[in-house]
């Protein structure tokens, strides 16, 4: 095999191997992950075998194999983004983009039936690989505009989402980000560069440990809120107490204290706010967001210090 064929084979590899140690590691798992990598392994697996044709249709097989994945991996991207920044969409909304995308598959296929796609195809060798000798159809460029319009959605469902406050941390938006300009730049790359190898088999690779390290910061946020949960309902801290009777063990004061250091520049100006007696309403109008907003924070907020309600952190905080 050619260096070029080692490289499509061994990111085949890899994916499996991140799809096993996904399986194993992470706990709470998402259905679009497992579309993610399986949808990976098949676009290098057609690579693969792209590059080791000896007739044209096995290279044609071997292609439609390698747009199988290619087509509905920016849906799974899409579905993981938007879960991770929160952003509520109807329950039956991959109905319609699933359809799309079998519309897009059957013309990005059709080489070697119609003439749509590909006007004419052959086959040649280039370095010891082989690759197809394309002229391109009126249809092709159907598929280019697919995978732009999931770019552009991508990248505004994050901006909309950091915009909203929605995203935790600002890491988790630079994350997702990176995620999709890094295919965007790639993809643009082999547009206008003639370049042997599909570097997009590499850039899948990073895509997944991008929206893994999301989606890991994610659950870990998940697993310190309801930790503080947990020893809030141990300690029955859901009496009301008088703020002058109320007692708090040297663990809770820790955990209080850590928290604060641990809250974003946001949670900790609301944070702020309520110490200073703020309410709801001015809280809303000085930080100039809507209440589904601030209720997202204050679930943060709440989880990270150990509380359960804002009277419960007035009393924590001026008990300390």
């Amino acid at each position: 095999m050619s260096g070029i064929s080692i490289v499509y084979i061994a990111a085949a590899i890899c994916s499996l191997v991140m799809l096993t140690i996904y399986s194993i590691c992470i706990k709470k798992k998402n259905t679009w992950f497992w579309v993610l990598f399986l949808c990976i392994c098949v676009v290098n697996v057609g690579y693969f075998a792209l590059s080791i044709s000896k007739t044209l249709d096995f290279a044609l097989m071997a292609n439609r194999i390698a747009y199988f994945g290619s087509v509905f991996l920016p849906m799974s991207m899409l579905f993981i983004i938007l879960n991770a920044t929160g952003l509520k969409y109807h329950k039956l909304l991959w109905i319609p983009l699933a359809l799309l995308g079998v519309v897009v598959l059957f013309v990005a296929a059709s080489p070697g039936y119609l003439d749509i796609y590909y006007k004419d195809v052959s086959l040649i060798t280039v370095n010891g690989v082989t690759v197809l000798d394309k002229v391109y159809g009126s249809w092709h460029m159907l598929y280019l505009f697919y995978l732009l319009i999931y770019f552009v959605v991508m990248i505004a469902t994050v901006v909309h989402a950091t915009v909203k406050k929605k995203l935790a941390s600002t890491a988790q938006a630079i994350m997702l980000l990176s995620a999709v300009f890094v295919n965007i730049c790639v993809w643009l790359i082999e547009q206008f560069i003639d370049i042997e190898l599909e570097f997009l088999s590499i850039s899948y690779i990073i895509t997944e440990l991008f929206l893994i390290g999301v989606y890991i910061m994610i659950q870990e946020n998940e697993k310190r809120i309801a930790l503080a949960k947990e020893q809030f309902a141990a300690q029955n801290y859901m009496q009301e107490l008088p703020i002058n009777n109320a007692e708090f063990s040297e663990q809770t004061i820790k955990f209080f204290e850590q928290g604060i250091l641990s809250l974003t520049p946001t949670e900790k100006l609301i944070y702020d706010l309520y110490i200073e007696g703020k309410s709801t309403k001015e809280v809303l109008e000085q930080m100039n967001i809507k209440e589904n907003t601030l209720k997202y924070h204050n679930k943060n907020i709440y989880g990270k210090l150990g509380v359960e309600s804002r009277k419960q952190l007035k009393q924590i905080a001026k008990h300390i």
